[in-house]
């Protein structure tokens, strides 16, 4: 059967993997984490490698959040170009970032690996081409930026372009050596049904109805009455976090994503790479472990959930159109469409760490198209907060930079 839905994909194809109890009773722990996403998944992960008890809670099912609808596309290149980042925030911390992301791919691939997540993780090339003619000399600058960084690029020309994928244009392009795709819905049920099985306390379906923070630790409470009493509480909901820090520090948009159906045979020049080009807002594709072609993009400001699911028929419609102008070759009927909120920063860079309002609290927020490889490093991050040590990252993700 046919099925259109504003369901993200990953969910429908998934289904039910794992479930958990919602909490019914009062705790001690040690570390709180907040978010069953795959950015609380790995937070998790890491409190359980740094020795800690730990606990963690949704407020809806595990990874039915922004984790359901990400796209995974695995890149270490951040919404922002490496030039414009150095222009600033400096040379250092934008090398540190971009460098972090590229490392984070090859750590994620690793964990999978000894996980033995049915996720799909495969290495990939990334493709970041010219969407007008007028993008091309910034472009070849910021190729020549990351070439004399040291990072494995190569430029391909229109021709190349056009022959190797069939693009009906991309005047000129980046291609990096160094991405990769996944199933991030579930890999985060994979990682953690491996911390549960070393201890990690899952509670879904559990909101926090407040949270006081003092000295020596917090005091959560739920809309059930339970209280869970931690040293340390780790948020990791996203862009819900705007619920609690009031301040204007991110920036809330939709996306929209098709996928089409599966065929086995139509998208092999495309499997190995991600693509993604310097319209703005940009246009992002990428094939499916089940041989689909995922198309998305067509962002705009996120008002609420309501009006972004409404647009989803309107948005898919021009998803198609435009997989019909940049791939004209190639097959494509949609099998599924949805929508997705996500967070963008003034700088492309997520924010980790603490936050002067929120003592004994830590964040770790991977806003914008990295939001997977900043969680990655935000583990590295994290668990040099927690041993009390600091981190080359901590000024260029911290709050009030």
């Amino acid at each position: 059967m046919k099925l259109k839905s504003n369901e993200p994909f990953w969910l429908l194809k998934n289904g039910l993997i794992h479930t958990y109890p919602s909490l019914d009773k009062d705790l001690d722990t040690e570390i709180l984490v907040v978010g069953g996403g795959i950015t609380g998944s790995l937070m998790a992960y890491q409190c359980l490698q740094s020795g800690y008890k730990t606990v963690l809670v949704d407020r809806r099912e595990i990874a039915n959040g922004s984790t359901s609808a990400t796209t995974s596309m695995l890149q270490y290149e951040i919404d922002t170009q490496l030039q414009d980042l150095t222009d600033m925030i400096g040379a250092e911390g934008a090398l540190l970032s971009y460098r972090a992301c590229y490392d984070a791919i090859d750590t994620l691939g690793k964990l999978s690996e000894k996980i033995k997540s049915g996720a799909g993780f495969e290495k990939k090339e990334s493709l970041y081409f010219s969407a007008y003619k007028k993008d091309r000399r910034k472009l070849e600058k910021e190729f020549s930026c990351r070439e004399g960084n040291g990072f494995p690029v190569r430029w391909l020309e229109e021709e190349e372009c056009r022959e190797r994928y069939g693009l009906s244009y991309a005047y000129g392009g980046i291609l990096s050596k160094q991405g990769a795709g996944i199933d991030a819905f579930r890999f985060t049920h994979d990682l953690l049904a491996y911390c549960a099985r070393r201890g990690l306390e899952i509670y879904d379906k559990t909101n926090l109805s407040s949270v006081s923070h003092n000295g020596t630790g917090i005091r959560a409470k739920t809309d059930e009455g339970a209280v869970i009493r931690a040293k340390y509480i780790i948020y990791c909901n996203g862009f819900e976090v705007v619920e609690i820090i009031k301040e204007p520090f991110v920036r809330l948009l939709s996306t929209f994503a098709v996928v089409s159906e599966s065929r086995s045979s139509s998208y092999r020049k495309l499997d190995n790479t991600l693509f993604w080009n310097t319209a703005s807002p940009y246009l992002y594709l990428r094939t499916t472990d089940d041989d689909r072609l995922l198309i998305g993009g067509l962002d705009e400001d996120f008002r609420d959930a309501a009006r972004r699911d409404r647009l989803i028929g309107k948005k898919t419609l021009k998803l198609e159109r435009e997989i019909a102008r940049i791939l004209p070759g190639y097959p494509f009927r949609t099998d599924f469409g949805w929508a997705g909120t996500f967070g963008e920063t003034k700088d492309g860079l997520p924010y980790i760490g603490p936050h002067a309002d929120f003592p004994n609290a830590y964040f770790v927020l991977g806003f914008g198209g990295n939001g997977i490889t900043f969680s990655v490093a935000g583990m590295e991050m994290l668990a040099a907060f927690l041993a009390g040590e600091k981190h080359p990252l901590d000024r260029f993700f911290a709050f009030g930079r």
